[in-house]
C-alpha cells in the first residue's frame, strides 16, 4: 500500500494570537504569611496597585510574582506597600539576587531555629502539665491548678506570643489568618479557665492544660510543615548553588596557557596552573573575555572551550551521571563542574543569560504559577477564617441555648466520651467531670471548631506539590514552568513532533545531487560537452536486494539527454556509489553545483545549509563570492552569487521564483528531502539529503501510545521524505503531516484543537515557534533555538528524546499529588469542622476537645506536605 501523508489545507481555524509584547515581571520575597488567607490577602493587596495586570502569590516558597504594564511600577513602592500591611516584602529586582536569595534562605532558617526554640519551651510546659495529671496527689505542686495556671499564663506569653500576637495584628487589619483563630481559641480557654479559677461557684470546669496543650500541638506542627518545606525547596536551592562566585580572567595570548599538551594531573607544577590572572566575580565576567578553569573547579559562566581537553560533570544541570568529554570548539554550561583537565574557554554567556540562571528563573517562575484547580482553594480560602468564625459563634449559640435542652445528657461527664489528653496518648486519666455547665460545653465546643479549621492544607495544597515536581525535574533536566502546565499535561491526548532535529537527529547526509546543465553566466556547463549524451546511473545495493536505480530523464533546453543522480556513500547498507555526472572521456567530477549551493546555503542557520556546506568542505570546494543573504523560513534561502541571485529551497520555493520543476525530477529523489537550486529563472540542479532518526525516537513514540496518548508527526519536509521517517516510527498515513510551513503548523494544531484534541508539540527549531505557542503543551529541546526554548512551555535540557515521556509521567504524577492533597484538605475541613462543633456528640457521645482540635488542625497541613513529598518515591534515580 502506498504511504501517502497528507497535507494542510489552505483554510483553518483561528490561530491563537501570540503575545509579542509580553509584560513586565517583578518578584518579591513576601513574609509574614501563615496561611492560604494570608496569600489571598497579599494577592488583592497586589491588585490593587495601579498598573498591575495579575499577581500570583505561592504561600509554600513565599513568593509574590506581578505581571504588569511595562514601566507602571515601582517595585520597591509595591515592596513597601506590603510591609506597611504587615507583610515585609523585597524586590527580587536587584543586581545582586544571589546574594538576596542566600538572606532569604538564612532569614527562613533563621525563623525555623526561633520556632525550634519556642517549640521546645512549648513541650516542656507540656510534659509538666502531664505530669501533674499522671502523679495527681504524689506531686502536689505539679497539680496545684495554680501550678497549671502559670503553665498556662506562660505559654501564652513565651512560645505563643507570636502567635497571639500576629493573630491580632491580622485581625485589625481586616486580613484574619489560621494564627488569628488559633489565638482566639487558646485566649478564650485561657479566660473561661480563669473565670473557672476565680468565680468558683459558677461550677466550671478550669482546664489551663488546654491553651498549653494546643500551643504545643501548633508550634509542632509548623515546624514539620517548615522542616518539610524545606525539603521540598531543596533541589532548587541546589540549583541556586550551582551559581559560582569567583572566576579567574586570563590573557590567552601568555605563552603560559598554551594547554595544547595532554591533561596535566592535579600535582602539577606546569605554569598553566600558575598563569597570570585576575580573579573576579563570575557576575562581572564579560562576553568574549577568556577565563581558566583548573580541576575541580565550577564552569563560572557559558562558553566554549579554546585550549584543552577535560571532562564535565553535567548532571545537575541534564541529570546525565556520566562525565562528558570536552575539547576545543566544545561548549560548556555555567555551573558545571570540570572533573580532569585546566582548560581555557571563551566567555559566550554570561549573567543572568547562562544556562543555570536561566534554570533558577524558570523554576522559580514555575512554583509562582498556579494550577487552574486551584483556583476553588483559594476563593475558599479568602473567606475560610471568616467562615469558621461564623460557624463558631453559630456553634455556641446552638449548643447554649437549644442543644443542651434538646439532648440534657450531653452535659453528664459520665455520658460523653472526652477525645481530650486521652486521645493523645498522654496517659493520665482526667476525673469524670458528673455535670457540665451548659456555658462552659458551648464555649468549648466553640473553641474547638476555632482551632481545628485548617486554612494552611487549602493554601499548601497545589505550592508544596508544584515546588516538589519542579524540584524533581529540575534534577533530571526537565523544566515544567508552572502549575497551569501541569494540569494541561495532565489532559493530553495527542502529542505531535516536528520531524528534522527532532524525530531526527538533524545531521543530514548529502547523498545525491543532479546538475541540470543549462545554459548559464554561473559556468555550470563551462567544462560539459553540450551534445547528445547519456551518463550513468549510480547503482545502489539495497537492502532488500541489488536493485538498477535510473535518473528520470529530463528534457533540457538544449537538446534531449539522460543525466544521472551522483549518490554519496550513506551511512548504511553497502552500495557501490558512483560520483556526480561522469564524463566519458576524462572521467572527471564536476562539483559546480554543489559549491553554488554551499555559497547561498552560508548564510542560513538550518540543518540542510550545514550539511550542504560539510559536503563541500569535505570535497575540498572553495566558497564562492556571495552577498545579501535571504531567509524565507518553511521555504529556502537566496543570496548574490558572483553578481547573480542564486535561490535554493524546496519545489514551492521554486515555483514562487518562477522556475519550474518537472514531476520526475521530484520522484528521483523520493524518500528524501530535495533542495532545488536555480537561477535567472532556470533550474540548475536539484540536491538530496536524508537524515537519520534519533535513537531513541522509536520507543519514545511507543511509550506514548502505551500511555493513551496519540502521537503524530508534523513536518515541512517533502512527503515522500516524511513517508520514509513515518513508516520507521510505525505512524498512520492519518497522523503525518506533510509540507507544511511555519504558519501553517499553527493552523494544524489549532485545526486539532478545534476537533477537541489537547495537543503537545514538541519542537526545535524557530519554525516550529509558532506552532509551541499554539498547543496546549509546548516542549522544546534545549539543544534547540533559543526562540524554541523561550516559546515552550516545557523544556528539556538533555538531548534526550525519552524526556519528553519522563515529563508527560511527572507532570501527571504532580497533578496527581495536587488533587490529592486539594481533596483531603476539603474533606478534612468539611468533616473535621462538624465534629468539632459537637455533630456525634448526642448520639455516640464524643466531644473533641480544644486541646485534640489544635492537633489535628496542626497535623493536616504536615500531611498535605509529606504527601507531596512522597512523589520523589516514583521517580527515583
Amino acid at each position: 500500500m502506498q504511504f501517502l501523508p497528507k497535507t494542510i489545507p489552505e483554510i483553518q481555524p483561528e490561530i491563537l494570537p501570540v503575545n509579542e509584547s509580553p509584560p513586565e515581571l517583578v518578584t518579591f520575597d513576601v513574609g509574614g504569611m501563615k496561611c492560604a488567607g494570608c496569600a489571598k490577602a497579599v494577592e488583592r493587596q497586589l491588585m490593587q496597585y495601579s498598573g498591575v495586570i495579575s499577581a500570583c502569590v505561592n504561600l509554600a516558597v513565599e513568593v509574590a510574582t506581578v505581571e504588569c504594564q511595562p514601566g507602571t511600577v515601582d517595585a520597591e513602592a509595591l515592596a513597601k506597600k506590603l510591609t506597611d500591611n504587615g507583610f515585609p516584602s523585597q524586590s527580587r529586582s536587584g543586581e545582586n539576587q544571589q546574594e538576596a536569595e542566600a538572606a532569604t534562605i538564612e532569614r527562613r532558617l533563621q525563623e525555623i531555629r526561633q520556632q525550634i526554640k519556642q517549640l521546645t519551651i512549648a513541650l516542656i510546659l507540656i510534659i509538666l502539665s502531664g505530669l501533674g495529671h499522671v502523679l495527681g496527689t504524689k506531686a502536689p505542686i505539679l497539680s496545684n491548678i495554680w501550678f497549671h495556671w502559670g503553665l498556662a499564663t506562660l505559654a501564652l506569653l513565651v512560645p505563643g506570643r507570636p502567635i497571639i500576637v500576629d493573630g491580632c495584628r491580622s485581625l485589625w487589619r481586616n486580613a484574619p489568618n489560621m494564627n488569628t483563630l488559633v489565638a482566639l481559641g487558646a485566649v478564650t480557654a485561657y479566660t473561661a479557665s480563669n473565670a473557672a479559677l476565680l468565680f468558683p461557684r459558677m461550677g466550671w470546669e478550669c482546664f489551663f492544660d488546654e491553651p498549653v496543650m494546643l500551643l504545643g500541638f501548633i508550634l509542632l506542627g509548623k515546624t514539620l510543615e517548615q522542616q518539610a518545606r524545606r525539603r521540598a525547596a531543596s533541589a532548587l536551592q541546589a540549583l541556586i548553588a550551582l551559581q559560582p562566585a569567583k572566576a579567574r580572567l586570563v590573557d590567552f595570548k601568555l605563552p603560559s596557557l598554551d594547554l595544547r599538551s595532554q591533561e596535566l594531573p592535579l600535582n602539577s607544577t606546569s605554569e598553566v596552573y600558575d598563569p597570570q590572572y585576575i580573579e573576579i566575580p563570575a557576575d562581572r565576567v564579560r562576553v568574549g573575555e577568556w577565563l581558566q578553569v583548573l580541576p575541580g573547579e565550577k564552569i563560572p559562566v557559558d562558553g566554549e572551550v579554546c585550549e584543552g581537553k577535560t571532562t564535565i560533570d553535567e548532571s545537575m544541570l541534564t541529570g546525565e551521571s556520566m562525565p562528558v568529554l570536552k575539547q576545543p570548539g566544545d561548549t560548556v554550561a555555567a555551573g558545571t563542574i570540570n572533573k580532569s583537565g585546566a582548560v581555557v574557554m571563551r566567555a559566550t554567556r554570561t549573567g543572568k543569560e547562562t544556562t543555570v540562571a536561566q534554570m533558577v528563573a524558570l523554576v522559580q517562575a514555575a512554583q509562582t504559577r498556579k494550577a487552574p484547580i486551584q483556583n476553588l482553594a483559594d476563593t475558599v480560602a479568602g473567606y475560610f477564617v471568616y467562615g469558621v468564625m461564623a460557624i463558631s459563634v453559630l456553634t455556641f449559640l446552638f449548643w447554649y441555648f437549644a442543644g443542651t435542652h434538646i439532648w440534657p445528657s450531653v452535659l453528664l461527664g459520665h455520658g460523653a466520651m472526652n477525645m481530650g489528653h486521652e486521645a493523645m496518648n498522654m496517659g493520665n486519666e482526667l476525673p469524670i467531670i458528673h455535670y457540665q455547665s451548659p456555658l462552659l460545653l458551648s464555649l468549648k465546643l466553640a473553641i474547638a471548631v476555632l482551632v481545628i479549621a485548617c486554612p494552611c492544607a487549602l493554601g499548601l495544597a497545589t505550592p508544596t506539590a508544584i515546588l516538589v515536581g519542579s524540584g524533581i525535574g529540575a534534577e533530571r533536566g526537565l523544566l515544567i514552568r508552572g502549575g497551569d502546565v501541569l494540569e494541561r499535561v495532565h489532559q493530553l491526548d495527542t502529542v505531535v513532533f516536528d520531524k528534522t532535529g527532532t524525530l531526527t537527529t538533524g545531521n543530514l547526509t548529502l547523498t545525491d545531487y543532479l546538475p541540470i546543465f543549462q545554459n548559464s553566466e554561473l559556468g555550470l556547463n563551462s567544462d560539459i560537452n553540450l551534445g547528445n549524451r547519456q551518463d550513468v546511473a549510480s547503482t545502489i545495493d539495497d537492502v532488500s536486494g541489488n536493485r538498477q536505480d535510473a535518473c528520470s530523464t529530463i528534457d533540457g533546453v538544449s537538446g534531449n539527454r539522460q543525466d544521472a543522480c551522483s549518490t554519496i556513500d550513506g551511512v548504511s547498507g553497502d552500495k557501490q556509489d558512483v560520483c556526480s555526472t561522469i564524463d566519458g572521456v576524462s572521467g572527471r567530477v564536476d562539483s559546480k553545483l554543489l559549491q553554488i549551493a554551499a555559497a547561498v546555503e552560508r548564510g542560513a542557520c538550518h540543518p540542510i545549509a550545514a550539511a550542504i556546506l560539510l559536503e563541500a568542505q569535505q570535497q575540498g570546494l572553495p566558497l564562492l563570492a556571495a552577498e545579501d543573504f535571504y531567509t524565507e523560513p518553511g521555504f529556502g534561502v537566496s543570496a548574490l552569487v558572483e553578481g547573480r541571485r542564486v535561490f535554493a529551497g524546496n519545489a514551492e520555493w521554486m515555483s514562487q521564483q518562477g522556475v519550474a520543476v518537472a514531476a520526475e525530477l521530484s520522484g528521483s529523489c523520493k524518500g528524501k528531502t530535495a533542495v532545488y537550486v536555480a537561477s535567472g529563472g532556470v533550474l540548475l540542479g536539484v540536491i538530496g539529503l536524508k537524515d537519520t532518526l534519533r535513537p531513541d525516537a522509536k520507543a519514545t513514540v511507543e511509550r506514548l501510545r502505551g500511555m493513551g496518548l496519540r502521537v503524530m508527526m508534523l513536518t515541512g519536509d517533502t512527503a515522500s521524505a516524511a513517508a520514509a521517517t513515518a513508516q520507521q516510527l510505525g505512524l498512520a498515513t492519518a497522523d503525518v503531516f506533510a509540507e507544511v510551513r511555519p504558519d501553517g503548523k499553527a493552523r494544524t494544531i489549532a485545526s486539532l484543537q478545534a476537533q477537541g484534541c489537547k495537543v503537545a508539540v514538541v519542537g526545535d527549531g524557530i519554525n516550529d515557534a509558532p506552532a509551541l505557542a499554539q498547543a496546549d503543551v509546548g516542549i522544546g529541546l534545549h539543544c534547540g533555538t533559543d526562540v524554541a526554548v523561550e516559546t515552550a512551555q516545557i523544556v528539556l535540557m538533555r538531548n534526550a528524546l525519552m524526556d519528553v515521556v519522563e515529563s508527560i509521567k511527572l507532570g501527571r504524577a504532580t497533578f496527581n499529588k495536587i488533587r490529592q492533597n486539594l481533596f483531603w484538605a476539603f474533606a478534612y475541613n468539611t468533616l473535621g469542622i462538624p465534629v468539632a462543633a459537637g455533630i456525634l456528640l448526642p448520639a455516640t457521645g464524643i466531644l473533641l476537645s480544644p486541646a485534640a482540635a489544635g492537633a489535628f488542625m496542626a497535623f493536616s497541613s504536615v500531611s498535605v506536605v509529606t504527601n507531596s513529598l512522597f512523589l520523589r518515591r516514583g521517580f527515583r534515580a
